[in-house]
């Protein structure tokens, strides 16, 4: 019953995991969640995420559960750790002993700092989508692992890894939306602008009594003699509050037709 029950706080946690297109999305919160179902799906005292690029720290994220222990030892993996070793190779690290790790001075900052705060193993899964790397989520146990057939190591990366992948995928359909919104909205100022000139054009044509390619060109020099977007001189246009008699004189028309 407990494995069950696990399986269905994981499948919810993924759910979670997946719903990024939403307003007011924050990554850092966003990652937080992710480390906090991760400590309560795997028994954790800590969890936590380092966001990587060119092979350097670029952000970190923890969960709610201690907090500051998580975000403590991720900074400590300056010099190398779990989450560097697991960017590295684009695999996961399995849990190890960290006194057997202080013992054989590897990641001596890490292991040391993490030995402070009562750590006994941790592991590392990479945050990825397909071949592209993120960074990697970091847990920190306070027990050594349970390696029994119904609870096994193998269990524990995996769980750790489908909240990775989730989390990875979460953002790269983040980024994807953010940009295709920005896209969007970019197409749609250029609409815009476009239908505001043609429609000034043509206010100024019939005004004039002129074609609309004369409008246009006074359109034009007016907005470059005076540096000014194209657009504006237009949106004053439509909105009756150019100054015609300049525009005119741009267009080489008078006030009873063309010149």
């Amino acid at each position: 019953m407990r494995y069950a029950t696990r399986e269905i706080r994981l499948a919810s946690a993924l759910v979670e995991a997946a719903d990024t297109l939403v307003e007011g999305f924050e990554a850092i919160r966003y990652l937080q969640r992710v480390c906090d179902h991760c400590v309560e799906l795997l028994d954790a005292r800590a969890a936590g995420v380092m966001l990587i690029d060119g092979g350097r720290s670029v952000s970190l994220a923890a969960g709610s559960r201690h907090e500051q222990v998580a975000l403590d030892l991720l900074e400590a993996q300056h010099g190398g750790g779990p989450c560097l070793d697991s960017y590295g190779s684009g695999e996961p690290v399995p849990p190890v002993s960290i006194r057997v790790a202080h013992a054989d001075a590897r990641w001596p900052d890490f292991t040391e700092r993490a030995l402070r705060h009562d750590i006994v193993t941790t592991f590392a899964v990479p945050l990825r989508r397909r071949e592209h790397l993120l960074g990697a989520l970091n847990v920190f146990v306070p027990t050594l692992p349970d390696t029994t057939p119904a609870d096994g190591v193998t269990s524990e990366l995996h769980v750790a890894q489908a909240l990775a992948d989730a989390a990875a995928l979460g953002l790269q359909n983040r980024g994807a939306y953010a940009q295709y919104r920005d896209l969007s909205g970019q197409l749609q100022a250029a609409l815009s602008s476009r239908v505001r000139i043609e429609q000034a054009k043509g206010m100024l044509a019939e005004r004039w009594s002129v074609r609309t390619d004369e409008a246009f060109m006074a359109l034009r020099q007016y907005a470059r003699r005076h540096r000014l977007p194209l657009d504006q001189v237009a949106r004053a246009v439509v909105e009756g509050v150019a100054d015609d008699a300049e525009l005119r004189r741009e267009g080489g028309t008078r006030a009873d037709g063309p010149a």
